[in-house]
């Protein structure tokens, strides 16, 4: 009797036991999120840094990681291979891949836009005590113009262009941080950096070696739109950047976050939901962050928006032009 007793209750956990088992809700299998950002000396680190870890913080289907890498190129093509599923690219390299021109053989259509950001400054950075003054005075000077097919030396080939100095320069190939240092050692005249400001790598030079901008001035940017480069916007940097004792005219593009399109809706709904719901935590990254607002999320946009962006944006009330869908 007493072991029909215990068989009938070993019977009765079993049958519980199964049954609590098929209450609980499997755990959801999350969506991996690499996100190609900069070199550590530019402002895409720091920021694509801190937006993964607000991903991981606030999202329950995506595992994110942010990673260095070559910039803007070097993050469509990670984009077209499959490499990575997220980078950081600005508006006018994410335009020529959308055409498949300048730098690219053919069109990028993995490529999608989750938003714009914040301005890119052209910062042409001299000693501050060089007599270079205008880009004409860079003629026959020595400059770093970034590293090879990246958006700052895109960008440097076409200010200069513009300024009829390209052709004159003695070019060296070099990323960000190595053209600051080069500068700071003497090794160059100038160095050509494409970035928010302040950026790191020019920041950390003007700590011991002043530094100030060259004037890029509005009959340049005329020249760029006339050439057909409309994504270049005019900016003023204030007095007081990297030390400076006066303000200084220049251009600008765009910086964005870009997705591949085979992302699931509700992963890229999610990416752009914690990117714009937690900006406060984003700005301590960086303080270009401050130029991030929902707002301005399209002003810029250079590419087809992907369908979980455009749910989110039209949730929030944001028109959305049909030319991005």
């Amino acid at each position: 009797m007493k072991h029909k007793i215990i068989m009938v209750m070993l019977s009765v956990a079993l049958i519980v036991g199964l049954a609590l088992t098929g209450c609980v809700e499997p755990v959801a299998e999350k969506t991996e999120v690499m996100l190609y950002t900069g070199g550590t000396a530019g402002t895409y680190f720091p920021l694509g840094s801190k937006y993964a870890e607000m991903l991981n913080k606030y999202s329950d289907i995506i595992d994110a990681s942010a990673v260095t890498s070559g910039a803007s190129v070097t993050n469509v093509k990670g984009i077209e291979k499959g490499e990575s599923q997220a980078g950081l690219i600005q508006n006018d390299v994410s335009y020529y891949a959308r055409k498949g021109i300048v730098m690219f053989d053919a069109s990028v259509p993995q490529l999608q836009g989750l938003a714009t950001l914040y301005p890119e400054t052209c910062q042409a950075v001299v000693r501050a005590e060089s007599d270079i003054y205008t880009l004409a005075d860079l003629e026959g000077k020595n400059v770093a113009v970034g590293a090879p097919g990246s958006g700052c030396a895109v960008g440097c080939e076409q200010v200069f262009e513009a300024a009829g100095v390209w052709d004159t320069i003695k070019r060296y190939d070099l990323a960000i941080g190595e053209g600051c240092s080069a500068l700071k050692l003497g090794q160059v005249d100038a160095v050509f950096v494409v970035g928010a400001t302040p950026t790191a790598g020019i920041e950390e030079i003007a700590v011991t070696t002043p530094v100030r901008l060259v004037l890029i001035p509005d009959e340049i940017v005329d020249k760029l739109h006339a050439e057909g480069y409309s994504f270049y916007v005019r900016q003023v940097i204030p007095k007081g950047t990297y030390k400076m004792t006066e303000s200084v005219a220049t251009c600008a593009v765009m910086a964005m976050l870009c997705v591949h399109k085979d992302l699931p809706d509700d992963v890229v709904y999610d990416m752009t939901k914690v990117l714009f719901e937690h900006l406060d935590e984003l700005r301590t990254a960086h303080v270009r962050a401050a130029d991030i607002t929902l707002d301005a999320a399209l002003d810029g946009m250079s590419l087809i928006l992907h369908p979980g962006a455009i749910k989110y944006y039209e949730e929030k009330g944001i028109l959305v032009p049909a030319e991005l869908k």
